[in-house]
């Protein structure tokens, strides 16, 4: 880790709460709020796999919908609550050490940016409405290449754009699949592992995992 020169964060799932939107709302969806709200995201995660393979693809907001509809009716949820949940889904809170560890980093001479499945603009409004402006040197989507991740066309836009070399990238997220996706790729991959869970078997397994983001400044 001595030689990162870029520090690069997936979004979803790992700088902002995908379960926030839902929770926001548990009063009226009941005691199932958390399994839809997983529901969704598994899903939502399904869809940009299964459309970066047939080749027919749809931006994320376009699939944060239909994986939305889906589980709207598998868990039986009032459809008007629909675009209430969407308008939550546009303002995901950020985990608490989030803002702290981010502010701490750009005091040092890293490169930050996100690498994320999102649009440009719901990345720019997560970063709006969290107060995380001027924190990050890019914002990364994969509306640049087209395909979702973790195919490698992803992953290899940080290097092209800062001109550097795949181990001298810190890649940080939630999502084992992820973390293996930037692994294979070449980056120094670390698994943010908030709820203790058990890592996929994807030929690839990351040198770092930590509880949260501020195990990160250790590392670093």
């Amino acid at each position: 880790m001595k030689n990162i020169k870029a520090i690069i964060f997936d979004a979803y799932g790992t700088l902002f709460d995908v379960n926030s939107a839902a929770e926001k709302c548990k009063n009226k969806i009941g005691d199932k709020w958390e399994g839809f709200s997983n529901y969704w995201r598994t899903t939502q995660l399904e869809y940009t796999w299964l459309r970066s393979l047939m080749n027919r693809h749809k931006d994320f907001w376009q699939i944060t919908e239909d994986s939305l509809d889906k589980s709207i009716n598998v868990f039986n949820i009032n459809p008007s609550m629909k675009n209430e949940l969407l308008n939550l889904y546009k303002v995901l809170l950020t985990y608490n050490e989030v803002p702290e560890v981010l502010k701490s980093l750009k005091l040092k001479n890293f490169k930050l940016a996100i690498l994320s499945n999102g649009t440009p603009s719901l990345l720019n409004e997560l970063v709006k409405v969290n107060n995380l402006e001027n924190i990050f040197d890019d914002i990364f989507s994969i509306e640049q290449v087209g395909i979702y991740k973790p195919d490698f066309k992803v992953y290899d836009m940080p290097i092209q754009k800062y001109h550097i070399e795949k181990e001298e990238v810190a890649f940080l997220s939630a999502n084992t699949w992820d973390v293996s996706g930037g692994g294979n790729y070449g980056y120094n991959a670390i698994w943010v592992n908030r709820n203790e869970n058990i890592f996929d078997n994807l030929d690839y397994k990351p040198n770092f995992q930590i509880k949260n983001l501020l195990e990160l400044i250790d590392l670093i």
